[in-house]
């Protein structure tokens, strides 16, 4: 069947998930951290404690997207990355578990295709309480159509002044290949007979590395490398990034512990837009 607009509210049973200080470096090397970055990047280095970037988060929910068994079938090659949100209720420790529980919050047409959102709330098993909430958007190519709601809308509009703070990351031409192993075994993004199905040329970068570079941005300029100041964020990809291109990000303070961001590829085009972070 196709995408079921009536899935809205499903629910699956919540899926534990665990990672090490192993798990927590390879994240941070996936999504361009490197010597100039220790705390995230070594677990021994003098003096520097292991930390883990916010954004991880991103990857340790995965096991909340079980609630996905109800929206129908469609061909996973049409299948792009919508937005995705994050809000974290503490610092993600370097080791742990969290078990993570899935809702369906919407199902939207459209036209050209159809958008599914999951929103998902993963707890620390150690304590009980929540760690960090994900919000994930999914656009279907041409799975739209069917005459549902369209859904809410966000500005897309950065303030008419020059950014705050500009920030600049090269990826590498085999970003995808070292992103992968952190979890999203997706062939959309190693793949090329797969790629050319879904319509690209060659592999692309997944939406969450691109996101994973804009948050080390917003990070080291919006809290000076300090995780456990960094609260939320929030963005919708505007356009597909190739492994090899350069992300800028550009940041605009808008109030007291929030910013608007936006990221652009190579040639300028936003890659990622209607970004927003909070921050202590």
């Amino acid at each position: 069947m196709p995408v079921n607009p009536d899935a809205v509210g499903a629910t699956a049973d919540p899926v534990e998930s665990s990672w090490t200080s192993k798990d927590a470096l390879l994240y941070a090397l996936g999504v361009g951290a490197g010597t100039d970055e220790l705390a995230f990047t070594t677990e021994n280095t003098t003096d520097t404690p292991q930390r883990v970037l916010p954004t991880m988060a991103v990857v340790l929910m995965l096991g909340g997207t079980a609630a996905l068994k109800d929206i129908g079938t469609f061909n996973p090659a049409m299948l792009v990355h919508g937005s995705q949100a994050i809000e974290l209720f503490g610092e993600i420790p370097v080791e742990g578990t969290v078990s993570s529980k899935g809702t369906v919050t919407g199902v939207y047409d459209k036209g050209s295709g159809a958008v599914v959102e999951i929103e998902i709330v993963s707890t620390d098993v150690a304590t009980g309480r929540p760690l960090f909430t994900n919000v994930t958007s999914m656009f279907i190519r041409g799975e739209g159509g069917f005459g549902g709601d369209r859904g809410p809308s966000v500005s897309k509009e950065v303030p008419e002044r020059a950014p705050d703070h500009v920030v600049t990351y090269r990826t590498r031409p085999d970003q995808a290949l070292l992103y992968r192993l952190s979890g999203d075994r997706n062939p959309l993004h190693s793949d090329p007979a797969f790629a050319a199905r879904g319509g690209f040329d060659r592999p692309i970068l997944h939406g969450l590395c691109t996101y994973g570079f804009t948050g080390r941005a917003l990070l080291h300029r919006l809290c000076d490398g300090d995780p456990a100041r960094f609260a939320a964020m929030s963005g919708r990809f505007a356009s597909p990034v190739f492994p090899g291109e350069e992300l800028t990000v550009e940041i605009w303070l808008t109030a007291d512990g929030e910013a608007t961001f936006q990221t652009r590829g190579d040639d300028g085009r936003v890659v990622l837009d209607t970004g927003r972070c909070r921050f202590a």
